[in-house]
């Protein structure tokens, strides 16, 4: 199964994303990032335009989880365990999306399998996915029995 991270901005060439990429391409079937930008100023027009180019970078047929701190909070073991489930019922291809300075707006919300949160903090953008991108990688490891992962 691929693990796909859908992001408003570009991550450029910042240490940020190069963590990113290097999480990912550790991923068992691979990974890879997709960046979407609107050109709107901040507002709903502009959340509205990052969600239709969020939904139209994804992979026909790919399940959706939306980031959301309004989504439920998952551990390191439900996330694998969710992630589990999909690879066993035969999904190709898993969209993590993340938003923009504003959130996602409810037609993501709404289109998204799954609304998950990774805690309530507030982390900034480029260094959450960097983050998600560990965390697919240690669902992935608890997965696969892999020691990377140890709970104490």
């Amino acid at each position: 199964m691929k693990l796909v991270i859908l992001a408003v901005g570009k991550g450029r060439n910042s240490p940020e994303t190069t963590l990113v990429q290097d999480w990912l391409e550790r991923l068992p079937n691979g990974g890879s990032l997709i960046e979407v930008e609107s050109k709107f100023k901040d507002g709903p027009k502009r959340t509205a335009d990052e969600t239709a180019r969020l939904l139209k970078a994804m992979p026909d047929g790919a399940n959706l989880v939306a980031l959301d701190p309004r989504g439920r909070d998952h551990s390191s073991e439900e996330l694998a365990a969710l992630i589990g489930q999909w690879r066993d019922d035969g999904v190709g291809t898993v969209c993590f999306a993340i938003g923009g300075a504003d959130g996602h707006d409810d037609a993501l919300r709404q289109r998204a399998d799954r609304v998950i949160s990774l805690g309530r903090a507030t982390w900034p953008h480029m260094l959450f996915r960097a983050m998600l991108a560990e965390q697919l990688y240690r669902a992935t490891s608890i997965l696969a029995g892999h020691p990377y992962h140890r709970a104490n």
